[in-house]
């Protein structure tokens, strides 16, 4: 299981706040302030910028995680990046 990412934690926060420590929270908002300076905006026209949302939320996933995994997957798939797959005549540990 992944953990969940900083906006979501923020979110989580906000939803409790009373029962947020001080230093929790100011640990909760450097790191949020970092992401926003580091991060960079991509723009895409609107079907595209729809098709991410429509994918997102079917996914259950941020914008961005869905950005990522369709770039990762793209670059599988035109051998930019190693594809880790299983060898049908390797050998496996474990029985099925």
């Amino acid at each position: 299981m992944s953990s969940p990412d900083t906006a979501t934690i923020l979110e989580q926060a906000a939803d409790r706040i009373a029962a947020i420590s001080r230093a929790d929270l100011q640990i909760m908002l450097r790191r949020a302030a970092l992401l926003l300076r580091n991060s960079g905006s991509i723009a895409f026209d609107d079907d595209i910028e729809e098709a991410l949302r429509d994918l997102s939320g079917e996914f259950g996933k941020t914008r961005n995680d869905t950005i990522r995994l369709v770039v990762r997957e793209w670059m599988e798939k035109n051998t930019y990046l190693p594809v880790h797959e299983l060898d049908e005549d390797g050998d496996v540990d474990g029985s099925a």
